[in-house]
């Protein structure tokens, strides 16, 4: 099968959907499901491969967060497994609109997405692959954010623990592997007074090491000099009104750990950057230790969650080792998604945080709190990865990366960093009691508008615009309220209904907000420092047209509407 060449045409069986024609090596069966929405069934099938005319598109979007280049045809596959990856993707074109949003059923299993311009003809070529095809192809022209939140009910929904949308501290930037009982204690006391429910803490509780390094991970026991009594640790910060959170890299032994020699001959790799191996999930022992090392966080220190990180680890560049004697499977993937249920029945009901890169579906029962990888001090990426993961996440809880500045950074900037984290679970993680007053009070300010607008946050719909930009304007509305924000001096649109009360952030530069009328509209306006300080209010006339207003920046400009207004 040709997958390279401009005018490869491969396949037995030809379908034809809406106006693109796809080809496919297993016969197919096509269901329409909503207005140019299908679904391809080709049970048979390793392949699929179809074109759609590049005409007014912008940007080639991927659960990868990163350029929104329309890549040429020679473009690398996306590829996608249960430990890394979500099966779809989407291009888009002028003003946000949908041109072709393709997803794959198969969320546990390895497939590809590949798409690229055929600059023969100006196409854009999308080919799938995977074992056994069932694929969900939308070509209608509604806002793409619109076909990809479809794609993740395709996938199923899952119900999310309130206490998983709550803001969060981590102790990861702000302490790294110097913790101890105190300094977490003293942390979740100044958090929960400015507006964090719960705290994660991080490596570092089970080593006194604090060389960086992995090399004492595995055995999973408190250092005993910073945490003597781990179950009455938990219990006072239980008592400051904060869950916890114990971080957990479950995949590794460290060379230094009790458990490496325990588990010689299961491994499926030694890492010397690391310090540590990679235990392999094909062996039931193995999973059973794991599980039985978690459960105690639980079971017996009464922590309220997990922070299971480096699942994506399991996965083994070049492909799966042959498994050693007393493997009950082939496959590492098979061998993940048993430890998670074993987990899961061991430990119902309780948090559990993934990040990126394992963002697969198949992984949705087992966790609620998804978390955008590591990027420290970048607010735009960090708002272009949780914005990205709130696409295709369905009802999980999306968090931020941890947040955390310099210790001179601007009042005006802190509230910058939380804006971009505006439409997921911010985390915060700098030394609360090293910040100055002012940046307390944009903490404070910004944690009671997370809170405050949650569900419209969290649960409206969200339109993320120009993604070719990374989103340089985000806006969410549930019928009630409407949160937009601004990171980029962008006019901001105000609907004629739907809202009784519409948030202006503004994390842009520029203090002149351009508000972009539809109708003649009386309201009351009421615009904040970064601080949570009022500047300014007054009855506001927004004619049909531009009207400007000043919103300081990090600043927050509040619209409301009596109920004779709406």
């Amino acid at each position: 099968m040709q997958l390279w060449q401009p005018r490869a045409v491969f396949g037995t069986t030809s379908a034809r959907v809406g106006d693109v024609e796809i080809a496919l090596d297993g016969e197919v069966t096509v269901t329409r499901t909503g207005d140019r929405v299908w679904e391809l069934d080709a049970p048979e099938a390793s392949a699929a491969q179809w074109r759609v005319p590049c005409v007014e598109v912008s940007a080639y979007w991927t659960p990868r967060s990163g350029a929104r280049w329309v890549p040429p045809i020679w473009n690398a596959p996306m590829t996608s497994r249960l430990t890394s990856g979500s099966p779809v993707a989407s291009l888009v074109g002028r003003d946000g609109a949908n041109v072709c949003t393709v997803a794959l059923a198969d969320v546990a299993g390895r497939t590809s997405i590949t798409g690229g311009v055929m600059e023969e003809t100006g196409e854009f070529a999308i080919t799938v692959q995977g074992r056994g095809l069932r694929i969900r192809l939308d070509l209608s022209d509604r806002h793409f954010s619109a076909a990809l939140t479809e794609v993740a009910t395709w996938w199923g929904e899952q119900r999310t623990p309130r206490q998983a949308r709550l803001p969060a501290y981590s102790t990861w930037y702000s302490l790294h592997q110097k913790v101890d009982e105190a300094g977490v204690e003293g942390q979740a006391a100044l958090a929960k007074e400015l507006g964090c429910d719960t705290i994660i803490v991080d490596d570092g509780w089970q080593t006194a090491d604090r060389a960086r390094g992995y090399a004492h991970c595995g055995d999973w026991e408190p250092n005993a000099a910073a945490f003597p009594d781990m179950a009455a640790h938990v219990e006072r910060v239980h008592g400051l009104g904060v869950a916890y959170l114990l971080w957990y890299a479950i995949p590794f032994i460290g060379k230094g750990s009790a458990a490496f020699a325990r588990f010689e001959g299961k491994f499926l790799r030694y890492l010397e950057l690391m310090d540590a191996a990679v235990l392999d999930p094909r062996h039931p022992d193995v999973r059973a230790y794991l599980v039985g090392r978690l459960a105690r966080a639980v079971e017996e220190w009464k922590m309220d969650g997990l922070k299971i990180d480096f699942v994506d680890q399991f996965a083994t560049p070049g492909g799966d080792p042959e498994p050693t004697p007393g493997a009950d499977c082939s496959d590492v993937d098979e061998g993940v998604l048993r430890l998670m249920a074993e987990l899961d029945a061991r430990l119902p009901g309780i948090l559990v945080e993934y990040r990126q890169p394992y963002t697969s579906a198949g992984l949705w029962p087992y966790g609620n709190m998804i978390r955008a990888t590591d990027c420290p001090l970048s607010p735009q990426e960090n708002r272009q990865r949780t914005v990205d993961l709130r696409l295709i996440s369905g009802q999980r809880a999306v968090h931020s990366d941890m947040i955390m500045w310099h210790p001179s950074e601007p009042d005006e900037q802190v509230a910058i960093h939380l804006i971009n984290a505006l439409f997921s679970v911010p985390q915060i993680s700098v030394d609360l009691q090293a910040q100055r007053p002012g940046q307390l009070s944009v903490i404070r300010f910004w944690l009671g508008i997370f809170r405050e607008f949650l569900d419209t946050l969290q649960l409206g719909t969200l339109e993320p615009e120009q993604p070719e930009h990374g989103f340089p304007l985000v806006r969410t509305y549930d019928g009630h309220a409407m949160v937009i924000a601004r990171y980029a001096p962008l006019p901001v649109e105000v609907p004629a209904t739907g809202w009784a009360e519409l948030l202006v952030a503004n994390a842009a530069g520029d203090t002149r907000v351009v508000l972009y009328g539809e109708a003649a509209q009386t309201v009351t306006s009421v615009a904040y420092d970064c601080r949570g300080t009022r500047v300014s209010e007054a009855r506001l006339s927004l004619a049909p047209g531009a009207t400007l207003v000043t919103v300081p920046v990090g600043g927050l400009l509040r619209l409301r509407r009596t109920e004779e207004e709406i």
